[in-house]
């Protein structure tokens, strides 16, 4: 992808639909605040979550306009891996600490230490395992909504996804038991032991989500950049190398420029080849891409087509 090849594109674009997008989420911020005793923000310092505690910001600390006037009214959760790129986590304390938001962190490695995760072999990737941990997290502090930063465009079983995503008493997502959601009306009664996942950005797409970091000018991880990064060709992915993902047999490594669409597990997530030095350029490389982000970058994703819906009824985010 080379986006300054194209530079005129972001001058035909408009942005105007972020001011009906922003209204929206931040409606469903404050809903969640109203509703419900004991909600928690997912927050991985990863794009998506930071847009979310950007809206968080300005629907309760304040936007400049007068509006808004205190702090963010639930804490910050983030259920790590253990193999998180550093980066990010980084980024996530930083972010936090700068917003004086309570960060809660809650790990899969005190899960395996439990019993409750069991690893096939070391090596195995953990992504899958966070729903353990996520599960234990929601029965330690009796959670009864959680917001994520999930998106309908992002992948098939998302896209059966409410905003307001009823979870049963065992965290589990069935998608035939979903509640209707008419105009601004969400039904959030809830029976002892469930909970719901919220999606305030439900409705956008990774296009909304990059033109609202460039007009928010909101501050990312510099891995989801243009940067040189040593990376093997595996199944069509470009895999990063590191101690958790070595190169296989007579796999070569070779150096490229690349950045990151999505951010997760580093035994899953791939870069894409990009040259995109910031948020206005990756706004035109998006304008082009034919394939979604995690179809481009997750091997997770690529066992099945229905790999995602199998964890999400499992209690994954």
């Amino acid at each position: 992808m080379n986006a300054r090849a194209e530079p005129h594109l972001l001058g035909q674009l408009s942005n105007l639909h972020l001011d009906a997008l922003e209204e929206e989420a931040i409606f469903v911020l404050r809903e969640v605040a109203a509703a419900f005793e004991r909600p928690t923000l997912l927050f991985s310092g990863g794009k998506d979550s930071l847009v979310l505690l950007k809206l968080a910001e300005k629907a309760f600390v304040g936007d400049g306009r007068g509006c808004g006037a205190g702090r963010i009214p639930y804490p910050l959760l983030m259920i790590d891996t253990g193999h998180n790129f550093d980066e990010v986590t980084a980024f996530r304390d930083f972010r936090a600490k700068e917003l004086g938001a309570e960060l809660i962190v809650r790990s899969v490695e005190d899960s395996i230490r439990r019993g409750t995760v069991r690893l096939a072999h070391p090596g195995e990737s953990r992504n899958v395992h966070q729903s353990v941990s996520l599960l234990e997290a929601i029965e330690e502090f009796r959670f009864d909504a959680l917001i994520g930063g999930a998106r309908r465009d992002e992948e098939k079983a998302r896209a059966k996804e409410r905003i307001f995503s009823h979870r049963d008493s065992f965290g589990q997502w069935q998608p035939k038991a979903q509640r209707p959601e008419l105009w601004t009306l969400f039904n959030t009664r809830l029976q002892p032991n469930e909970h719901f996942r919220v999606f305030p950005i439900s409705n956008w797409t990774e296009l909304d989500v990059w033109q609202y970091i460039e007009r928010e000018r909101i501050a990312l991880p510099s891995i989801y950049y243009a940067h040189r990064r040593q990376v093997v060709e595996r199944k069509g992915l470009l895999v990063p190398v590191t101690p958790l993902t070595p190169p296989r047999g007579n796999e070569e490594v070779v150096t490229r420029t690349v950045r990151f669409r999505t951010v997760g597990d580093i035994t899953c997530t791939c870069p894409v080849e990009s040259s995109a030095a910031n948020a206005a350029e990756v706004v035109v490389e998006t304008l082009t891409v034919e394939v979604s982000e995690r179809g481009a970058t997750r091997m997770d994703d690529k066992t099945s087509d229905a790999s995602m819906e199998k964890r999400k009824k499992d209690g994954y985010f």
